[in-house]
């Protein structure tokens, strides 16, 4: 009979010996999965937080649409300069929404 618990870097180990007799033994791990994950973890968000934070300073400074670049697109397809497939977007539409 064994029975393995695991809390925080601890494992209880409780096996039976000889017939009648129950070992008990407390294993303590030298570095806790958490301890050493927690590190890593600082490190990575740190370096994504320096890494992202100017990108997400110049997403801030954009405007949410481009005015001149939505009313150049209109000017096209209203001139016929820009295919436009009703069929292909409905597609593409019911495709991105799933089909309910």
């Amino acid at each position: 009979m064994a029975i393995e618990t695991k809390s925080r870097g601890q494992r209880m180990r409780i096996s039976s010996g000889a017939p009648g007799t129950v070992v008990v033994q407390t294993v303590v791990d030298a570095a806790p999965a958490e301890s050493v994950r927690a590190p890593a973890q600082a490190a990575r968000e740190t370096l994504q937080s320096a890494v992202m934070q100017p990108a997400l300073q110049a997403m801030k400074e954009m405007p949410d649409i481009d005015h001149e670049k939505v009313a150049m697109l209109r000017d096209a397809l209203a001139k016929g300069e820009l295919p436009f497939n009703a069929n292909k977007l409905a597609g593409l539409i019911q495709r991105f929404h799933g089909e309910h």
